[in-house]
């Protein structure tokens, strides 16, 4: 299998409902690094896994959607916790929904999935992995 991985950042605020959740349970911000990996088993007839400026532009374009929100706020996530899980699994399906309508080109028609990882610091990160 191969992959091609792009990066970008978000810049977010939000709460979370639940004891387990201690403090954060206030209103804060987080900022991640967002990991977009695409994966297929061959290569397409130019050598590649996907056009990676393409799919640089489209992440972008996704993470435009969350970047210097409040999560709380968005009606996409209401009734839910915007964990950094949950965040990588809502992160992968618009993008994914960006292949399917060829925001990547026609040869990312080829591939098998993509893995959106979101970095909270340099010692635990979280990632969702899925098939197109």
């Amino acid at each position: 299998m191969f992959s091609v991985t792009v990066r970008d950042h978000i810049m977010i605020a939000h709460s979370f409902r639940g004891e387990v959740f201690g403090p954060a349970q206030k209103l804060h911000g987080a900022t991640f690094v967002v990991d977009a990996t695409f994966r297929r088993a061959e290569l397409d007839d130019d050598g590649i896994v996907v056009d990676i400026g393409r799919a640089t532009d489209e992440l972008k374009a996704v993470l435009a959607e969350l970047t210097y929100r409040n999560l709380d706020d968005e009606p996409a996530f209401a009734g839910q916790n915007t964990t950094t899980e949950v965040l990588c699994r809502t992160v992968a399906d618009r993008l994914a929904d960006r292949v399917h309508a060829g925001g990547l080109g026609a040869g990312a028609r080829e591939l098998a999935g993509i893995t959106v990882t979101l970095h909270e610091s340099h010692i635990a990160w979280a990632s969702y992995e899925r098939s197109l």
